[in-house]
């Protein structure tokens, strides 16, 4: 199927002109986060916790120069799971799959 690209009305300059600082404060935002995940007492938590991971895998897409990333990220941060569960953890929604688990089934 050949890819469909809407074209942007926008040269190159004017996106950057536009949005470069509004992005360069969310980049920033994203670094002082995980500079407060890595100063945190890690204690007994063990191995990473599958969210900073699936952060962390993101964030590769976004510097992979492969386009459509916006669409890669969501799908790598979306649970595609249709199960019903009886009682959701913690807030219910975590912002990307939980690792699998294999039980047996």
């Amino acid at each position: 199927m050949a890819e469909t690209r809407n074209p942007n009305p926008m040269s190159r300059t004017d996106v950057v002109d536009a949005y470069f600082l509004e992005h360069r404060a969310k980049l920033l935002d994203i670094a002082a986060f995980l500079d407060r995940v890595d100063r945190a007492d890690h204690g007994t938590d063990g191995p990473e916790d599958f969210r900073i991971t699936a952060m962390r895998n993101a964030l590769q897409v976004l510097d992979d120069d492969q386009g459509e990333r916006a669409r890669r990220v969501l799908e790598l941060m979306s649970d595609e799971t249709t199960d019903l569960v009886d009682t959701a953890p913690g807030k219910g929604a975590c912002g990307t799959p939980p690792p699998s688990t294999d039980n047996g089934a």
